[in-house]
């Protein structure tokens, strides 16, 4: 069930990362300007903003396995639709259709993981998971170039579609919905009651016991709002947008910073920024492990976060000297650092939120996410067109520098 919500994600992800990797031939070949390319790469980001807490609801009530279907479903349909329309104005609008589809991945391939393994294995658990991300960014970026310049735009999205339809069947068949805790019922006095019969208590014979990694007497309450609670989500909330900024900015601009600043070959440029996203997505997995090894998230994300800062000024650096080795050095250890953290904080808003909450909590999170990604597209093909992009890139380290304030100091564990 892991492998096929990160191969669901990787797939929704690979759908909305096209447009980025549609860059190089819309902005070199056919001399789009870098900031119009980057609204069409924005496209993806604006929509699934729209849905992001709608799918996280939807998988609380539904389950994990009918919102990933479902998702998925949806996808094909959209790249369908992608593959058909032509001109600008249309194809950004089914781009941003494909984000709002994209979304159900995203909160309800995280509710499998936090709600089958144990606390003590959901930091490795969610960096598996995670690796998803970069994995469709990587395959886009050795895929869709080279594909779009032979067969046209079209190409891509009925190569995701084939995918994604046959992930549909699979994950509507081979998926199970992680158990749940019983639900606690409300009293006149606003307390919780216990479940209605000791029979159908956590623990009491005859009946199955809680969920993987579930606190004691843990509930699958709704009422409880972990948002009343605390600041802590909101501030992972914050923290993670601001790291989004250095990621988005080099998934988006990375390829064609190469062809464009560097004088790289296509071909050698696909490989490297691929190289870079590979070597990002094992990072994540490393880092779930470190956190668990360590017993904190947040200690983890503050170091990755001060790591993030020194991979941006690094980049802008081999940016400026334009020495091919140091540049692809940098982009790996500047993209290995900018994805890290991805899944550090969705496992401690999970782990937060609680099980009633967490599908409505990492919605809400991705949405925060895909907002400033939205921002980056439009806004850095701007800068960099006034700036360049060596400055560009090191102007970007302000954004981690800046997540270190609000980054809190312990971890709130409320499941």
């Amino acid at each position: 069930m892991l492998a096929l919500g990160v191969l669901a994600h990787a797939s929704t992800t690979f759908l909305i990362t096209v447009p980025a990797y549609l860059i190089p031939l819309l902005h070199v070949t056919q001399g789009v300007p870098l900031a119009q390319a980057g609204m069409l790469a924005a496209a993806p980001s604006v929509g699934i903003c729209f849905t992001l807490v709608l799918w996280g609801a939807f998988a609380d009530r539904f389950g994990e396995r009918v919102a990933i279907a479902a998702c998925t479903g949806a996808c094909v349909l959209v790249a369908l639709l992608a593959a058909w329309v032509t001109g600008f104005v249309w194809l950004a609008l089914v781009l941003g259709l494909s984000g709002a589809a994209a979304g159900g991945t995203n909160s309800a391939s995280g509710r499998l993981v936090v709600g089958w393994f144990p606390r003590e294995r959901r930091g490795l658990a969610m960096g598996i998971r995670q690796m998803s991300q970069p994995l469709g960014v990587a395959v886009a970026a050795l895929v869709v170039p080279g594909l779009a310049g032979t067969s046209g735009i079209p190409a891509p999205f009925l190569l995701v579609a084939a995918v994604l339809g046959a992930l549909t069947l699979a994950c509507a068949l081979l998926i199970r919905d992680a158990p749940r805790a019983p639900r606690a019922v409300p009293l006149e006095d606003g307390d919780l009651a216990p479940p209605a019969s000791a029979a159908e208590a956590p623990g009491a014979p005859g009946t199955a016991p809680p969920p993987p990694g579930a606190a004691a007497g843990a509930t699958d309450d709704v009422s409880g709002n972990p948002y009343r609670r605390s600041s802590f989500l909101l501030r992972i909330h914050a923290v993670s947008v601001l790291l989004t900024v250095p990621q988005y900015t080099l998934a988006t601009f990375g390829l064609v910073f190469l062809i464009a600043d560097q004088g790289w070959s296509g071909a050698d440029a696909g490989i490297a920024v691929a190289s870079a996203q590979l070597v990002g997505a094992v990072g994540r997995v490393v880092i779930g492990g470190i956190s668990d090894r360590v017993g904190s998230r947040t200690t983890v994300i503050r170091a990755v976060a001060v790591l993030c800062v020194v991979g941006m000024l690094l980049i802008g650096s081999a940016g400026f000297l334009g020495v091919a080795v140091l540049t692809l050095v940098a982009l790996v250890f500047a993209t290995l650092i900018s994805t890290a953290d991805n899944g550090l904080e969705f496992t401690a808003i999970a782990e937060a939120a609680g099980p009633g909450w967490s599908g409505k909590a990492l919605g809400i999170q991705n949405t925060g996410q895909f907002l400033m990604a939205a921002a980056v597209g439009p806004s850095m093909g701007a800068l960099i067109t006034v700036v360049g992009y060596p400055l560009a890139f090191a102007l970007v380290a302000l954004t981690p520098a800046a997540s270190l304030f609000l980054v809190p100091r312990r971890d709130d564990v409320a499941a």
